[in-house]
């Protein structure tokens, strides 16, 4: 049964929702999509299920993200969305009284903080706690935060891009920017658009990024086959696709993540800029997996970059291993 000593860290990213809990790592992966009957406000699929109906549901059902850009779009859904996978994770046990520690982007507002913070109780838990996401990419790619010495860590989800300058346990400068991995595959859909006039889905457009897409040259051009739909004739179309194309579609998003970086390191004390110069850049998250990326970011900056073990886990990894601080926490707030 599960007690008040039960600890659940979540991602709650744009795309994906991870949960751990504590003593047993990860537990749950899903998408973080729900479908919702228009006229009951039912839920009728979460995570896997509803991502299947993206696309495909008549009038009276939304197959919906509830995050948007790193934070909540909708309460409601993120709140049903949020029990549904605690439901999921603890086994379908009675669950209460638990601890949950959130990750969330490093410049969110006070408002969407308080917003996390009151999903997490209408979801069950008797507390919350909110964790910086370049913090717990850190924590998840193996650094030791804790030491007086700067980790620049660029940790690239679904919606938001957070870059953070990290020395003694806290961020010392970070930003976060709304482009991400969202905002590659909308680039794909408007550049097939503009250039075959040819409409792709969502889904289509991240199978495009995933499986050709680059923002540095490949040392071949490869190709694939692409579904969508003649804007001309209404009629399905199949196109052919070269990576080179997807790099057009690609580079503008990526360099304003590449500048975000610069700028912050602009910023950054000259102290911790020779730490970071001597450590390199640590990237984590989905989209720091786009090819080319990290060699992009090298060229232009020309510190060393490197993408961590397990990108897409990291901030999972590191919610799930700050876990062990929630007594500190407690006891620090008791105080």
């Amino acid at each position: 049964m599960i007690g008040s000593g039960l600890d659940i860290g979540i991602d709650l990213g744009t795309a994906t929702v991870v949960a751990c809990v504590k003593g047993k790592g990860i537990v749950l992966r899903e998408p973080s999509v729900v479908a919702i009957n228009k006229d009951t406000k039912e839920v009728l699929a979460v995570g896997k299920e509803a991502r299947k109906m993206i696309g495909r549901t008549p009038n009276n059902i939304e197959a919906i993200r509830p995050l948007r850009d790193g934070v909540i779009s909708s309460f409601t859904a993120t709140s049903k969305m949020l029990k549904y996978f605690i439901n999921k994770a603890c086994s379908k046990n009675k669950f209460g009284g638990f601890r949950m520690m959130i990750c969330v982007p490093s410049q969110i507002t006070e408002v969407e903080k308080r917003a996390v913070i009151d999903v997490a109780m209408q979801a069950g838990a008797k507390k919350a706690y909110l964790i910086e996401e370049p913090v717990a990419a850190a924590i998840g790619a193996g650094i030791d935060i804790a030491k007086p010495c700067g980790n620049l860590v660029v940790d690239i989800g679904g919606g938001t891009t957070d870059i953070a300058v990290i020395s003694i346990g806290g961020s010392v400068i970070s930003t976060s920017l709304k482009v991400a991995g969202d905002k590659f595959d909308q680039n794909i859909i408007k550049y097939i658009k503009k250039k075959y006039n040819v409409l792709i889905g969502d889904r289509t457009a991240e199978e495009i990024k995933m499986e050709i897409g680059c923002v540095y040259p490949r040392k071949e051009d490869t190709s694939m086959e692409a579904r969508g739909r003649n804007l001309d004739t209404g009629l399905p179309v199949t196109i052919k696709i070269k990576s080179s194309e997807i790099m057009e579609a690609l580079i503008e998003p990526a360099m304003q993540i590449v500048d975000a970086v610069k700028s912050v390191l602009e910023k950054t004390p000259p102290e911790l800029t020779a730490d970071i110069s001597d450590r390199g850049i640590y990237m984590t998250g989905g989209g720091s997996l786009l090819y080319g990326l990290d060699k992009l970011l090298h060229e232009t900056t020309g510190i060393n970059v490197m993408i961590a073990q397990d990108a897409i886990s990291c901030v999972a990894i590191g919610t799930g291993k700050a876990l062990d601080n929630l007594d500190a926490l407690d006891a620090k707030a008791r105080k």
